[in-house]
């Protein structure tokens, strides 16, 4: 008998993601560490209005990189600040 794990398969959405993970047991599979980042005392708040093509267009793009729109928005106004210093 080995101990050797299975690997978790990717996933299309998040909701197959949930029901895969609520129909097996956590034990057999092999879990990778992953890096985790958090905001720095972000503590003003700024509200902007996208039509909603565009507003859809982040979200797929976010999620393609594994992050929420508005960490992408937040992402790229920081790279855009950077570059016209």
């Amino acid at each position: 008998m080995t101990n050797a794990k299975k690997p978790i398969p990717d996933f299309k959405n998040r909701q197959e993601m949930a029901e895969w993970f609520d129909a097996h047991d956590m034990t057999e599979y092999d879990f990778k560490p992953s890096r985790v980042r958090f905001a720095k005392n972000l503590s003003v708040g700024l509200n902007i209005r996208l039509d909603p093509d565009s507003y859809a267009r982040l979200r797929t793009v976010a999620s393609k990189k594994g992050i929420g729109p508005t960490t992408l928005a937040r992402a790229w106004i920081n790279e855009h600040l950077s570059a016209t210093r």
